[in-house]
């Protein structure tokens, strides 16, 4: 079953530590969405907000680059690593749902990187809103199916199916 529990250990810290520090930009990233939310009349400061909606769009972009480019990898060696075919298998699953809000979270970018227009700023920061509440949401769930699941097994505990 599990070879090395020692290395499992290391590897499942080394992932929480990474999962942690992307929770923190997550929630920096849903502290910029809440004071863009706070716009009420977009002609006025117009200077100000479109500072403010660069600032978002960057960290928005990190963070969910982060995602795909490192935590994803992460809890994908973790899965391989844990032997988990269970999770491995819902992990497509969840990975493809996740990527249509990028290509969401992409295209609000472009369209603020390249517009100054904020009259419809409003409109779209609710649909952004409720985009990233499913995202992570899914991603809650991979990191449960993929990371917090294994909780047991380093424990030596029986893992419950």
């Amino acid at each position: 079953m599990v070879k090395d529990n020692q290395k499992l250990q290391s590897h499942w810290s080394n992932v929480s530590q990474s999962i942690e520090r992307w929770l923190e930009e997550r929630r920096e990233l849903l502290a910029k969405y809440c004071d863009l939310t706070e716009i009420i009349d977009v002609d006025e400061g117009a200077i100000t907000h479109t500072k403010q909606l660069e600032v978002f769009c960057e960290l928005m972009v990190d963070y969910v680059s982060v995602g795909h480019f490192e935590i994803f990898d992460q809890l994908h060696k973790e899965g391989q690593l844990f032997e988990d075919s269970s999770g491995l298998d819902k992990e497509s699953n969840l990975l493809e749902k996740i990527q249509s809000t990028t290509e969401y979270v992409l295209d609000f970018n472009d369209k603020y990187l390249s517009s100054n227009d904020l009259d419809a700023l409003i409109i779209d920061l609710a649909s952004l809103g409720e985009t990233l509440a499913q995202r992570f949401a899914l991603e809650d769930n991979l990191i449960d199916v993929l990371h917090s699941s294994h909780v047991s097994t380093l424990l030596g505990e029986p893992e419950l199916s």
